[in-house]
């Protein structure tokens, strides 16, 4: 690789590195034809995730860094003095590939600033996708982010090359919007959520390809005054109208020369993992944002325990649950109780009736669950005492210098 693509792929990888949404789960199974390279896998075609579950194998880049938006909170703003690069479409082609037959990557994940227009960037982006899918053969996973303003018939064309689409929110609300990118709309965001979600159902309803790996969306967390009931109300909307595969969280970083519109701090990072525990407990869980809410004060989660112990601790008077009897739903609400052990303890109870032993062997987090159940020689002590909650939430921990 030249000095010159060097330094551009240096530029947009590190422009990227904001965008949380590229985990590559719900790809189909696919193989490369002959002549072709790549491959997926059922689950994804990642091997390697990082601990909060983000994908390492994708080559995730920026198209470009410029942008006719002036966004307060993005480093790359219109107005941002940042170094600026733009690749063409067959310097990410030519990469991608290469790339791959290193060895380095299986997918790409491709999103741009908006340059010239909505319109010209997004005929880029899907350009590349479509030159890598039929000039190429490449069979791997692709992700391309999808610009709202761009036109409906581009969008349809870059979701029959890629495996998702993805459209940023930004902001949790409408208000937050306006305040830190009046350039943007929310109804237009959620419009062209709109029209995705009618290809994708269209596309399944005919089996034919259309973004398989459905659509997603990222919000930016703490750069306004945004709750994490505002944050996960908007979640719960998301999902509900749009059939959304996921919606990512992304604490807000500061940047260099920030507006005074912004924080001058981040937000905590538990922020960020407690708001993808309470939507996980939205997807899976059975929970609504108002139960979830409820376990924190003024609007935010409990930082220092988990949302589904924090509902647990402020709602004691629902537990112990038998776990020889009670349904799904109510099992569902044990702390330390996973989905799939909740249908592991279902599935053995129907052969006898379980002790402490038989979930200890379903389950690895019997002992934050203990005060929650009754067993056939297990029943709770202590539910009501004041240092149920103490006894409960991680220790902190000493960091060692070694």
């Amino acid at each position: 690789m030249d000095a010159k693509l060097s330094a551009k792929l240096r530029i947009l990888a590190d422009a990227a590195k904001y965008d949380a949404s590229c985990a590559s789960s719900g790809a189909p199974r696919r193989k490369a034809g002959p002549g072709g390279l790549g491959s997926t896998t059922g689950a994804g075609i990642c091997h390697a995730y990082t601990p909060d579950g983000r994908c390492v194998s994708l080559l995730k880049i920026l198209l470009t860094n410029w942008c006719l938006y002036d966004c307060v909170y993005c480093v790359n703003r219109r107005s941002s003095n940042t170094p600026r690069a733009r690749f063409t479409v067959e310097e990410v082609v030519t990469i991608t590939l290469e790339f791959y037959k290193r060895n380095y990557i299986e997918g790409l994940f491709l999103s741009s600033g908006v340059v010239k227009s909505p319109d010209h960037t997004m005929e880029e982006m899907t350009r590349i996708a479509r030159s890598l899918r039929r000039d190429h053969g490449f069979a791997g996973y692709i992700h391309l982010k999808t610009i709202p303003e761009a036109s409906p018939w581009l969008v349809e064309q870059a979701g029959l090359w890629a495996d998702r689409l993805s459209i940023n929110l930004e902001l949790p609300t409408d208000a937050g919007l306006a305040r830190l990118a009046p350039e943007k709309s929310g109804a237009t965001i959620r419009a062209a959520m709109g029209q995705t979600k009618e290809r994708i159902v269209e596309a399944r309803a005919e089996r034919r390809r259309f973004a398989p790996a459905g659509q997603s969306t990222q919000m930016i967390v703490g750069a306004d005054a945004a709750t994490d009931t505002d944050v996960l109300t908007s979640s719960a909307r998301l999902y509900g109208d749009y059939r959304l595969s996921r919606v990512y969280y992304s604490a807000f970083s500061p940047i260099p020369e920030p507006s005074a519109a912004l924080p001058l701090k981040a937000p905590p990072l538990q922020r960020e993992n407690r708001l993808y525990q309470a939507d996980w407990l939205l997807r899976f869980y059975g929970f609504d944002v108002a139960e979830i809410a409820a376990g924190g004060e003024a609007g935010m989660l409990d930082l220092e325990i988990d949302p589904k112990l924090a509902w647990a601790l402020k709602h004691r008077e629902r537990f112990p649950v038998d776990v020889n009897r009670a349904d799904r739903e109510l099992l569902l609400r044990i702390p330390g109780l996973g989905v799939k052990a909740i249908d592991r303890v279902i599935a053995a109870r129907r052969h006898g009736h379980l002790r402490l032993a038989d979930l200890a062997r379903l389950t690895s987090s019997l002992k934050r669950a203990l005060p929650f159940l009754i067993a056939l020689d297990h029943r709770p002590r202590g539910l009501d005492a004041l240092d149920l909650r103490a006894r409960l939430a991680p220790r902190p921990r000493q960091l060692s210098l070694l």
